[in-house]
């Protein structure tokens, strides 16, 4: 099993949709280049801010692919690949397209709302037949569940190929748990923009960003300033961004950075049912966030 250096910081993509509501390829292969020149350390494809459980098969399949082909093995690359059918992810996993694919993500199963015991034994399946290394998912507002420190740690200590958390509980107790305990070569990620300076500074790794779709360059150099220990420069860096933060989830995600996304050019604003765009109130509040933080508009037919 390769390593994988998760240190910094992934952005977990917005899928970009045409007017008619087809994937639109042209904007993700923009948004993937405009990740990369703006300094962000790996890709993040398939995870909630794809809007993949809008996705069929075949269109996760293509994104995939075509991902891989325009990163050309520039930034490593890590896919989404989770559930709430055990049997049905250990199947997709040993028949699912790895080239050039560096990690999964898997998120914790939902809406079946397991024990911790179901947690544990539901990711050793998994890590028994991954071809990659895994990253676990942590986001309890989103699946209904919570899993506690304790089955993170027991997860990090019995299966070679579990190597990180991306964590999102907003707990920074249970957080802070997984990091005193955890074994080493296993990193603890922010699944939050917000706390992801805090988390650095506890011993965290980096973070996987929504903001980062917009603002790639300047998220990037704030996570890695703090990464270098520059806590101060980072602090100050990191408080501009707070009412970007607010903004891109104040009415869900992903279509708060999507709509801002679309207004520096990158792709349209279209979502896939049931997620709709934001409200007029926010879009203005979010075109005034980026004439403050000075974000540079290109043109989409460029």
């Amino acid at each position: 099993m390769s390593k994988i250096n998760l240190k910094g910081i992934g952005v977990a993509l917005i899928t970009p949709f045409k007017k008619d509501k087809s994937v639109d390829f042209d904007a993700l292969g923009r948004l993937i280049d405009y990740q990369i020149d703006g300094g962000i350390d790996y890709l993040v494809a398939l995870g909630t801010t794809a809007e993949t459980p809008t996705l069929t098969r075949d269109e996760r399949t293509e994104i995939v692919r075509f991902i891989v082909e325009r990163n050309n093995n520039r930034l490593p690359l890590i896919v989404g690949v989770g559930g709430n059918n055990t049997a049905e992810i250990v199947h997709e996993l040993k028949v699912s397209y790895f080239s050039n694919i560096a990690g999964v993500l898997s998120v914790t199963p939902y809406y079946n709302k397991p024990s911790q015991e179901g947690l544990f034994q539901h990711y050793r399946a998994l890590s028994e037949v991954s071809p990659r290394p895994i990253i676990l998912y942590n986001v309890p507002g989103r699946t209904g569940v919570n899993m506690e420190a304790e089955t993170t740690l027991r997860l990090a200590k019995s299966c070679p190929n579990i190597v990180a958390i991306k964590e999102a509980s907003g707990k920074m107790d249970q957080i802070l748990q997984i990091i005193a305990g955890r074994p080493e070569g296993f990193s603890v990620i922010s699944g939050d923009d917000g706390i992801a300076f805090d988390l650095i500074k506890s011993g965290g790794v980096g973070v996987i960003s929504v903001l980062g779709n917009a603002l790639p360059k300047e998220f990037s150099e704030m996570i890695h300033q703090a990464l270098a220990g520059n806590f101060k420069m980072a602090e100050t860096e990191n408080v501009r961004f707070t009412e970007a933060i607010r903004l891109i989830f104040k009415d869900g995600n992903p279509a708060g950075v999507k709509c801002m996304l679309s207004e520096l050019g990158y792709i349209e604003n279209e979502l896939r049912l049931p997620l709709v765009a934001v409200c007029d109130e926010t879009k203005q509040q979010i075109i005034e966030e980026l004439e403050r933080l000075k974000v540079q508009v290109i043109d989409k037919k460029s």
